[in-house]
């Protein structure tokens, strides 16, 4: 099934209605929808339920992930040694 450029692979949940439609991942989570003047919205959770991506294709993506890296997957992706520096904490800086 493909919905305006996403390509649903696997099994998935498809409530049809007069006038838009919904789909739902294995977790019975809503991650996509459509109505007939063409408002579409996308999104992604984790493996907690948090919402981790939204786009509704007109006001921009807000994308919520993110991935913890070691020193060391940190160096093999720029290619070279890093050295981490004392962080300076300035005075209106949050804990």
């Amino acid at each position: 099934m493909k919905l305006k450029g996403i390509e649903l692979k696997g099994t998935y949940k498809v409530n049809f209605y007069d006038d838009y439609f919904e789909v739902y991942n294995a977790k019975g989570e809503p991650f996509y929808y459509e109505d007939q003047g063409g408002y579409m919205s996308v999104k992604e959770y984790d493996q907690k339920t948090n919402q981790l991506y939204y786009d509704n294709g007109s006001e921009g993506a807000v994308d919520e992930h993110v991935k913890e890296l070691t020193i060391k997957e940190i160096e093999r992706l720029l290619g070279y040694k890093i050295k981490i520096k004392e962080e300076i904490k300035w005075a209106n800086q949050k804990e």
